[in-house]
């Protein structure tokens, strides 16, 4: 068995060790130009290149060390016949529930509030929020945003969701499609993006979707940044018809820092860190996909290219 591995941002020698630990006997290397014709049997991926398709010929699957699968997608060489396969969770759902219910806590219980209070030295309480107040829509039900959801409606906020196609949480009230965006929007006060970037995705956080919001909305982003259209949002910032926005993606990473984004006082920004890939569950995933594909087993999380995820 033969694996390459291509990531641009992180220690390749660390998740090869891993890699060769869980699947002994493999041969697992790091691509790079230099080995390019070297050929594998399955690839290890995050952001590859565009010639690294090329060079291998006799791939059998494609595994995504992450759970969106754009940056593999928008390559025009991706090989039709092979699968594409992405991560269930492993780790990353519960990072986001995590990330997603700090920003809405923070918003909601008005903890920006006594940021500022305590800075400026000021013994000072907010008023009690009333939680029907502050009904949250999150777009997106797969694995993650499934996990994110119920989180939220753990804490006793109204939740909704949405998704393409039809979906059914367990103690979420969902809409689905085209026909089911509008009133999910006009429910919705606090809006949380995880949906997979496609090319029916991309810009669908717009001015027209962000203005359906209850007003004084809030919006959470950490799917990709291309979700949303950056004039928009800052229009609706600027109008009051939004009190805020708690951004962990963006169009162009690193955020450049002349972006109107770091100075506006309604922002939060962090560094794409809303769910991290933990490289150990990652790994063990992988290799027992991998191992169940050479017995010839069917393996959950393949994505479908025309839905593009």
């Amino acid at each position: 068995m033969k694996i390459v591995f291509y990531s641009p941002e992180k220690n390749p020698q660390l998740w090869l060790e891993e890699l060769r630990a869980v699947l002994p006997g493999a041969h697992v290397w790091a691509w790079t130009p230099v080995c390019a014709e070297r050929q594998a049997d399955y690839a290890v991926l995050w952001e590859p290149p565009p010639e690294l398709f090329p060079s291998q010929r006799e791939l059998k699957a494609v595994f995504n060390i992450g759970a969106g699968v754009d940056g593999v997608m928008k390559l025009p060489n991706l090989p039709a016949s092979v699968p594409i396969v992405r991560l269930n969770d492993a780790g990353m759902a519960v990072q986001m529930a995590e990330y997603v219910c700090h920003a809405l806590l923070r918003h909601a219980r008005r903890f920006d509030t006594y940021e500022v209070h305590a800075k400026n030295r000021e013994w000072k309480r907010e008023p009690p929020i009333d939680r029907v107040a502050f009904p949250v829509g999150v777009m997106g039900l797969g694995d993650i945003g499934a996990r994110v959801a119920q989180a939220v409606a753990a804490f006793e906020y109204p939740t909704f969701g949405w998704s393409r196609t039809a979906k059914c949480v367990r103690g979420i009230t969902t809409f689905n499609g085209s026909e089911g965006l509008g009133e999910f929007l006009r429910r919705v006060r606090l809006l949380v993006c995880v949906l997979p970037l496609t090319p029916e995705t991309e810009g669908i956080l717009n001015a027209t979707n962000l203005s359906a919001l209850k007003p004084n909305g809030y919006l959470i982003n950490v799917a990709r940044g291309k979700h949303l259209v950056d004039s928009d949002l800052l229009t609706m910032l600027d109008s009051g018809h939004l009190a805020g926005a708690t951004l962990d993606v963006f169009r162009d990473e690193p955020l450049s820092g002349g972006h109107a984004f770091w100075d506006h006082p309604k922002i939060t920004i962090t560094p794409h860190i809303s769910a991290i890939t933990r490289r150990a569950e990652s790994v063990l995933q992988i290799a027992q996909k991998i191992s169940a594909l050479e017995r010839s087993e069917t393996i959950e999380g393949a994505i479908d290219r025309e839905r593009g995820y």
